[in-house]
């Protein structure tokens, strides 16, 4: 079989840019595995790719396949792979520079694929790595989330967010969230502790000093998630401002000023005694091993707001695009 189904751009754009068609199939490098996709999802970072709002640091050959999330089945392995074998069930979030997981069959890196947790089904697992891996580098990966920990998790009915209440709960932090009050059922079935709905209150005005802030909204909220923090605790950024600075500025000048707006905000941390980390999501698949011992544990829960086939795709992209989506939105490519 030469040729595989996915969902394609033949240019940067809105979601009527996707289309799903025949394109090769790829074929896997020595350290590669070549992975049947059984499931996929779509995050924000998929369709900021899709707009072409980070062309400048990740430019795309077009007709490009996006997409970084995959749960599936290995169908083959490079000439190097020593961990994998066709059959194995696997997950994975590749590397920004090379995603394709939106098609039916994606080659990854062996360093940046873990077992599927058996347990879950695969449109339950596509919802996980990449929002885990990025919430796990936020509140364990560096200064941390201890026991006894005041954490701010803002967006907690989001994919990042309601992984990240289980995981500070599972820590022992105490855990407050910011979101709709729609959503305050959800977020406290999950964990949290106080719910606070940014619709009608002020989080910098009802929160006690917090010891982490996990960030998601951007810069127009740095000063007041910094302002809430208590002396000598730390903000973990997932969100540069990147859309609002391309727009205004394009996208040359809009990187510049993303890097002027993230040196500036970790100065200013300094100056208040506080640590600000701006946190990339990394592909690591010993890291995704360690967060499927928990999810088998049940300490944390896929939350999946709907599963749509890869016919739908340009839809999914809407949806999440919405910025209203509870949890995840997954693509199933195998019926």
């Amino acid at each position: 079989m030469s040729t595989m189904r996915a969902a394609v751009i033949d240019a940067y754009g809105p979601p009527e840019n996707l289309r799903v068609g025949d394109v090769p199939r790829p074929s896997p490098g020595p350290r590669d595995l070549l992975i049947r996709v059984h499931a996929s999802s779509v995050n924000p970072v998929d369709t900021k790719q899709r707009l072409g709002i980070q062309r400048v640091v990740v430019r795309k050959s077009m007709p490009a396949i996006l997409g970084m999330d995959v749960s599936g089945v290995v169908e083959e392995v490079g000439s190097e792979v020593t961990r994998f074998a066709p059959g194995d069930a696997v997950w994975s979030s590749p590397t920004h520079t090379r995603p394709g997981c939106w098609a039916e069959f994606v080659c990854v890196a062996e360093d940046e694929v873990a077992p599927k947790p058996q347990h879950l089904s695969h449109t339950e697992a596509a919802s996980i790595p990449l929002v885990g891996l990025t919430a796990w580098q936020c509140l364990v990966a560096g200064p941390g989330v201890t026991a006894g920990s005041k954490l701010l998790v803002h967006a907690g009915s989001g994919g990042v967010g309601t992984f990240a209440i289980q995981l500070g709960k599972h820590l022992g932090a105490d855990v407050a969230t910011t979101c709709s009050a729609r959503n305050e059922e959800l977020v406290r079935g999950l964990g949290a502790d106080e719910v606070v709905d940014y619709r009608s209150t002020h989080f910098w005005e009802v929160l006690p000093p917090q010891d982490c802030v996990l960030e998601s909204i951007g810069p127009t909220q740095w000063s007041r998630s910094m302002q809430v923090l208590a002396k000598g605790g730390q903000m973990a950024s997932i969100a540069t401002g990147m859309p609002m600075y391309v727009g205004r500025y394009g996208p040359y000048l809009g990187i510049a000023a993303v890097g002027w707006a993230t040196v500036s905000s970790i100065v200013r941390g300094r100056l208040a005694g506080i640590t600000v980390r701006h946190v990339l999501r990394p592909a690591d698949g010993e890291m995704l091993a360690r967060i499927g011992e928990l999810m088998t544990q049940g300490v944390i829960r896929p939350v999946v707001e709907d599963v749509l086939p890869l016919s739908e795709i340009a839809e999914a992209n809407r949806r999440v695009e919405s910025g209203r989506t509870r949890g995840k939105i997954v693509v199933q490519v195998i019926p």
